[in-house]
C-alpha cells in the first residue's frame, strides 16, 4: 500500500510534464496523507493539464463520500473486476506527481519508516485513475487513487506492495483518451526497476499529519 509520499521539488514540472500552462503555483509537500488535494496531471482536450484532486477515489455511482478513504490505492492486478475502478481505467488514466513516497518496514515491535525514491532524486508519476462524484448538496468533487503492484527486489524487504511509477516516456500513454484497450496499457503496471530506486531510513515524525516540513525527507539511517 502506498499511503503517504513526498512531491518536495515542483519546480519545472509544467517542462517534466507537457503541461499546455501552469495555473497555479504547488508549494512543496513533504508529507502527503488522504484525503488532501493532491497534484494530478490530466488529458483535456488533446493537453496535459495539472489539477488539484482528493486523494481516495469516489466513484460517480458513490452514494457517500467516505468510500474514498478505503480507495487510496487500486490494485494492478484487478481493476477490470472491481466496479469502483473498471470504468476510471478505461477513460480516466491521470498521473499523480511525487518525488519520494514512504512505506512501513517491521522490526520487532516497531514499524519503522523509509523513503524510497528515484537514484537521480527527481520527479517521477505514479500512475493513477480519478472520478467525479457529485453529492446530495449538488458539489463536485474531483478524486483520484494510486495504482500498486507487486514489490520490487528493494521494496520487498520493505512492503509486500508498491505504488505503479511510469517510464517517462510511456507516460502520455497512460494519459491517451484515446487507448481504451486495457491490453495497451496494462503492460505498464509493473514494478519500476530496483537499480534506478534508492531507500533510506527517515524519522518516525512523517507518521504525524501535523509533520509536512523537511525534517520529514532527512535520512536517518540507511537500509542497504
Amino acid at each position: 500500500m502506498c499511503g503517504r509520499y513526498s512531491f518536495s521539488k515542483p519546480h519545472g514540472i509544467k517542462e517534466r510534464f507537457g503541461l499546455v500552462q501552469l495555473e497555479f503555483e504547488f508549494e512543496p509537500r513533504y508529507n502527503i496523507a488522504p484525503s488532501q488535494a493532491v497534484p494530478v496531471v490530466i488529458q483535456n482536450n488533446g493537453g496535459n493539464r495539472l489539477v488539484m484532486f482528493r486523494w481516495g477515489l469516489i466513484p460517480y455511482w458513490s452514494k457517500d463520500e467516505s468510500i474514498g478513504n478505503k480507495l487510496i490505492n487500486a490494485r494492478a492486478e484487478t481493476l477490470e473486476e472491481k466496479p469502483s475502478f473498471r470504468k476510471s481505467f478505461e477513460k480516466k488514466r491521470c498521473l499523480v506527481l511525487a518525488d519520494g513516497f514512504y512505506e512501513l518496514k517491521k522490526a520487532g515491535r516497531v514499524k519503522k519508516p523509509y523513503r524510497i525514491i528515484r537514484q537521480d532524486g527527481g520527479a517521477f508519476a505514479f500512475a493513477g485513475l480519478w472520478d467525479s462524484w457529485l453529492s446530495p448538496a449538488g458539489q463536485t468533487i474531483n478524486s483520484c487513487t494510486i495504482i500498486t503492484t507487486t514489490p520490487n527486489k528493494l521494496i520487498e524487504p520493505i512492503h509486500n506492495r508498491m505504488p505503479v511509477i511510469l517510464p517517462p516516456d510511456m507516460e502520455s500513454v497512460w494519459l491517451d483518451e484515446c487507448v481504451t484497450s486495457s491490453h495497451d496499457v496494462k503492460g505498464l503496471l509493473t514494478p519500476f526497476p530496483a537499480e534506478g530506486m534508492i531507500a533510506y531510513g527517515v524519522s518516525s515524525q512523517v507518521n504525524s499529519l501535523l509533520n509536512d516540513g523537511p525534517g520529514c525527507v532527512v535520512p536517518v539511517n540507511s537500509l542497504f
